[in-house]
């Protein structure tokens, strides 16, 4: 009697730090493709373009990442629902390793021609598969190992590993600009990055294979309760839960995109900040954002997580408009301060994002539910520095720009009100069936 809640508790401990460190490692690998992308693929991969146009090819490939994510969502979801959660995170973080090492071995323009953006972006559309699939797995594997009233503060264990990769990526890249000559950066010193991640998935499998299964998918198998389709049973029984969240969680990526990669880029190639400058704003922003973020997952423990929300996204509007404001000073210190400003809200209501989709959907499609989510809404945004770009180049003004932040942020506040104002999704159509260990389910206050 006294040693199970022990066992449970460390169960619980051991699998959110695998979900952390395994999502450190895929963000590292995908953010370090956004800042290879506003620093130096351009010259590199599009240097028969003009450089504007070569920048925005770019970003063209940075967004064709974000594609294939509900691609991965389906399959790896497919997969998790159906085999169990474990087995499909081993196959994401491998993939992952591979294609991010691939990059940083990959030829340029100037020894193959047209094939090396070819295969960037082949290589690119193989990273997203890889998130795709691993961020819904990651959020599961933590909260369904805990108490159900601890849903949102464990989900934002995995959600710790994107300012971690962000972190990480954004220390890289500063050690090869700043140490090495902008000469030596363009031949061979990006490359150092890429295959870094070949050490750091290593150190991820480790730790994912020696995790246990998910508790909730143990009792699916034993009840012989398995979907034979997930995604297909998903869109017929959850596709408002779907469309809610799609659009409910925009203003994630469109934030964090709009400072790292195409703000990266204006304030380097327009304004008057060095590439050291502008990595240092983003390392600070993150720094913040992993001190910052698991108060949104606190806070939704103890409050109303549909109030806290509405907070969260309200503050965003301004902030965001006011990083771009102060980032257009050329001033270093005023733009760390808009870019902070900004961070705080949106990586807050991100920490809430994790635990508002897990309980939206029942265990036996959640994999697929919430991975389909997160990758079709990343879908719409992985263009966001692209359509910056275009709207800053064409209207040769921040306004508009800055007005797509504001829309997105909106669009986000309204779906997920709605979202959070239904109820916890039901495991069977029998009100007298206990739901399975894990079922996040909304704080009462």
């Amino acid at each position: 009697m006294s040693t199970a809640p022990q066992l449970d508790e460390r169960m619980a401990r051991k699998a959110g730090i695998a979900a952390f460190v395994g999502t450190t490692i895929e963000w590292y690998d995908f953010y370090i493709y956004g800042t290879a992308s506003a620093l130096v693929f351009g010259p590199l991969f599009f240097s028969n373009a003009d450089p504007a146009v070569a920048v925005l090819l770019s970003f063209g490939t940075f967004a064709v990442g974000f594609l294939t994510r509900p691609l991965g969502g389906a399959v790896f979801g497919h997969l998790g629902d159906r085999i169990g959660r474990k087995r499909a995170l081993i196959s994401t973080l491998l993939l992952m390793g591979v294609t991010t090492v691939g990059v940083g071995l990959l030829p340029t323009y100037a020894t193959i021609g047209a094939a090396a953006p070819v295969l960037l972006i082949v290589l690119r559309m193989l990273q997203g598969l890889a998130v795709g699939g691993e961020w819904g797995g990651a959020v599961l594997i933590a909260t369904e190992h805990t108490r159900p009233d601890r849903g949102f503060l464990f989900g934002a264990f995995a959600q710790q590993g994107s300012p971690a990769g962000r972190i990480l990526a954004t220390l890289g890249f500063l050690a090869v600009t700043g140490m090495l000559p902008e000469e030596a950066l363009l031949e061979w010193a990006w490359r150092l990055p890429f295959l870094a991640s070949a050490l750091l998935v290593v150190v991820g499998l480790v730790i994912r294979l020696k995790l246990e299964e998910s508790p909730a998918v143990k009792q699916l198998h034993e009840r012989n309760e398995v979907v034979k389709v997930p995604v297909v049973e998903v869109f017929r029984s959850n596709s408002r839960e779907l469309m809610l969240g799609i659009f409910g969680i925009l203003c994630v990526f469109v934030v964090v995109y709009a400072r790292d990669t195409f703000a990266l880029a204006w304030a380097t190639k327009s304004l008057d900040f060095s590439k050291d400058s502008f990595l240092s704003i983003i390392l600070i922003a993150s720094v913040v954002q992993f001190f910052v973020q698991p108060f949104g997952a606190i806070l939704a423990t103890r409050w109303s997580p549909r109030a806290l929300v509405t907070l969260l996204l309200g503050l965003e509007i301004p902030a965001l408009a006011l990083m771009f404001v102060l980032i257009g000073t050329g001033n270093w210190t005023l733009a760390m301060i808009g870019a902070v400003l900004a961070t705080i809200p949106d990586v807050m209501f991100y920490a809430v994002m994790a635990g508002m989709l897990a309980q939206s959907f029942p265990t036996r499609v959640r994999y697929t539910g919430i991975s389909l989510t997160y990758g079709l809404s990343g879908a719409l945004c992985g263009t966001t520095p692209m359509i910056l770009q275009w709207l800053h180049s064409s209207s040769g003004s921040m306004a508009l720009p800055v007005a797509f932040g504001i829309v997105t942020t909106a669009i986000s506040l309204v779906c997920s009100r709605a979202l959070l104002g239904r109820p916890a999704a039901e495991e069977t159509p029998h009100s007298d069936q206990a739901a399975l260990p894990g079922d996040a389910a909304t704080p009462t206050r």
